[in-house]
């Protein structure tokens, strides 16, 4: 079974990569394969027992992959100290032009819902 899960996960990275490197190239070749499997478990209605085992897996050496990342921090540590400012502003203003956009789509889809539940 988790053999089964784990090919149905690498035969939608690599139908991702295909259609990246075929006709997509904005976006990377996982996340096209990510969309594709979301899209065929939408399809699908439920995620089976294969698929379950082999996420369930691979969940448990999650934090693995955050290794690298923590490793370049520490590695950069000085380049990231001398551009602090930068990194830190760029981060404030994604964070406020991320919640104005939540907020603005929420009232957009609060109206939307209060007038279909206005309607008979």
């Amino acid at each position: 079974m988790l053999l089964r899960g784990l090919t149905w996960l690498v035969l939608f990275q690599l139908l991702g990569t295909a259609i990246n490197h075929l006709f997509l190239s904005i976006l990377p070749g996982p996340i096209i394969g990510l969309l594709l499997l979301l899209t065929y478990l939408i399809v699908r209605g439920e995620v089976g027992a294969p698929l379950s085992e082999a996420a369930s897996t691979l969940l448990r050496y999650l934090p693995l992959l955050l290794v690298p990342p923590a490793v370049g921090v520490m590695v950069y540590a000085a380049d990231i100290a001398a551009d602090f400012w930068a990194i830190a502003g760029a981060l404030v203003l994604s964070l406020l032009i991320s919640m104005v956009f939540a907020g603005v789509l929420m009232q957009k889809l609060i109206a939307r819902q209060a007038r279909h539940e206005e309607r008979p």
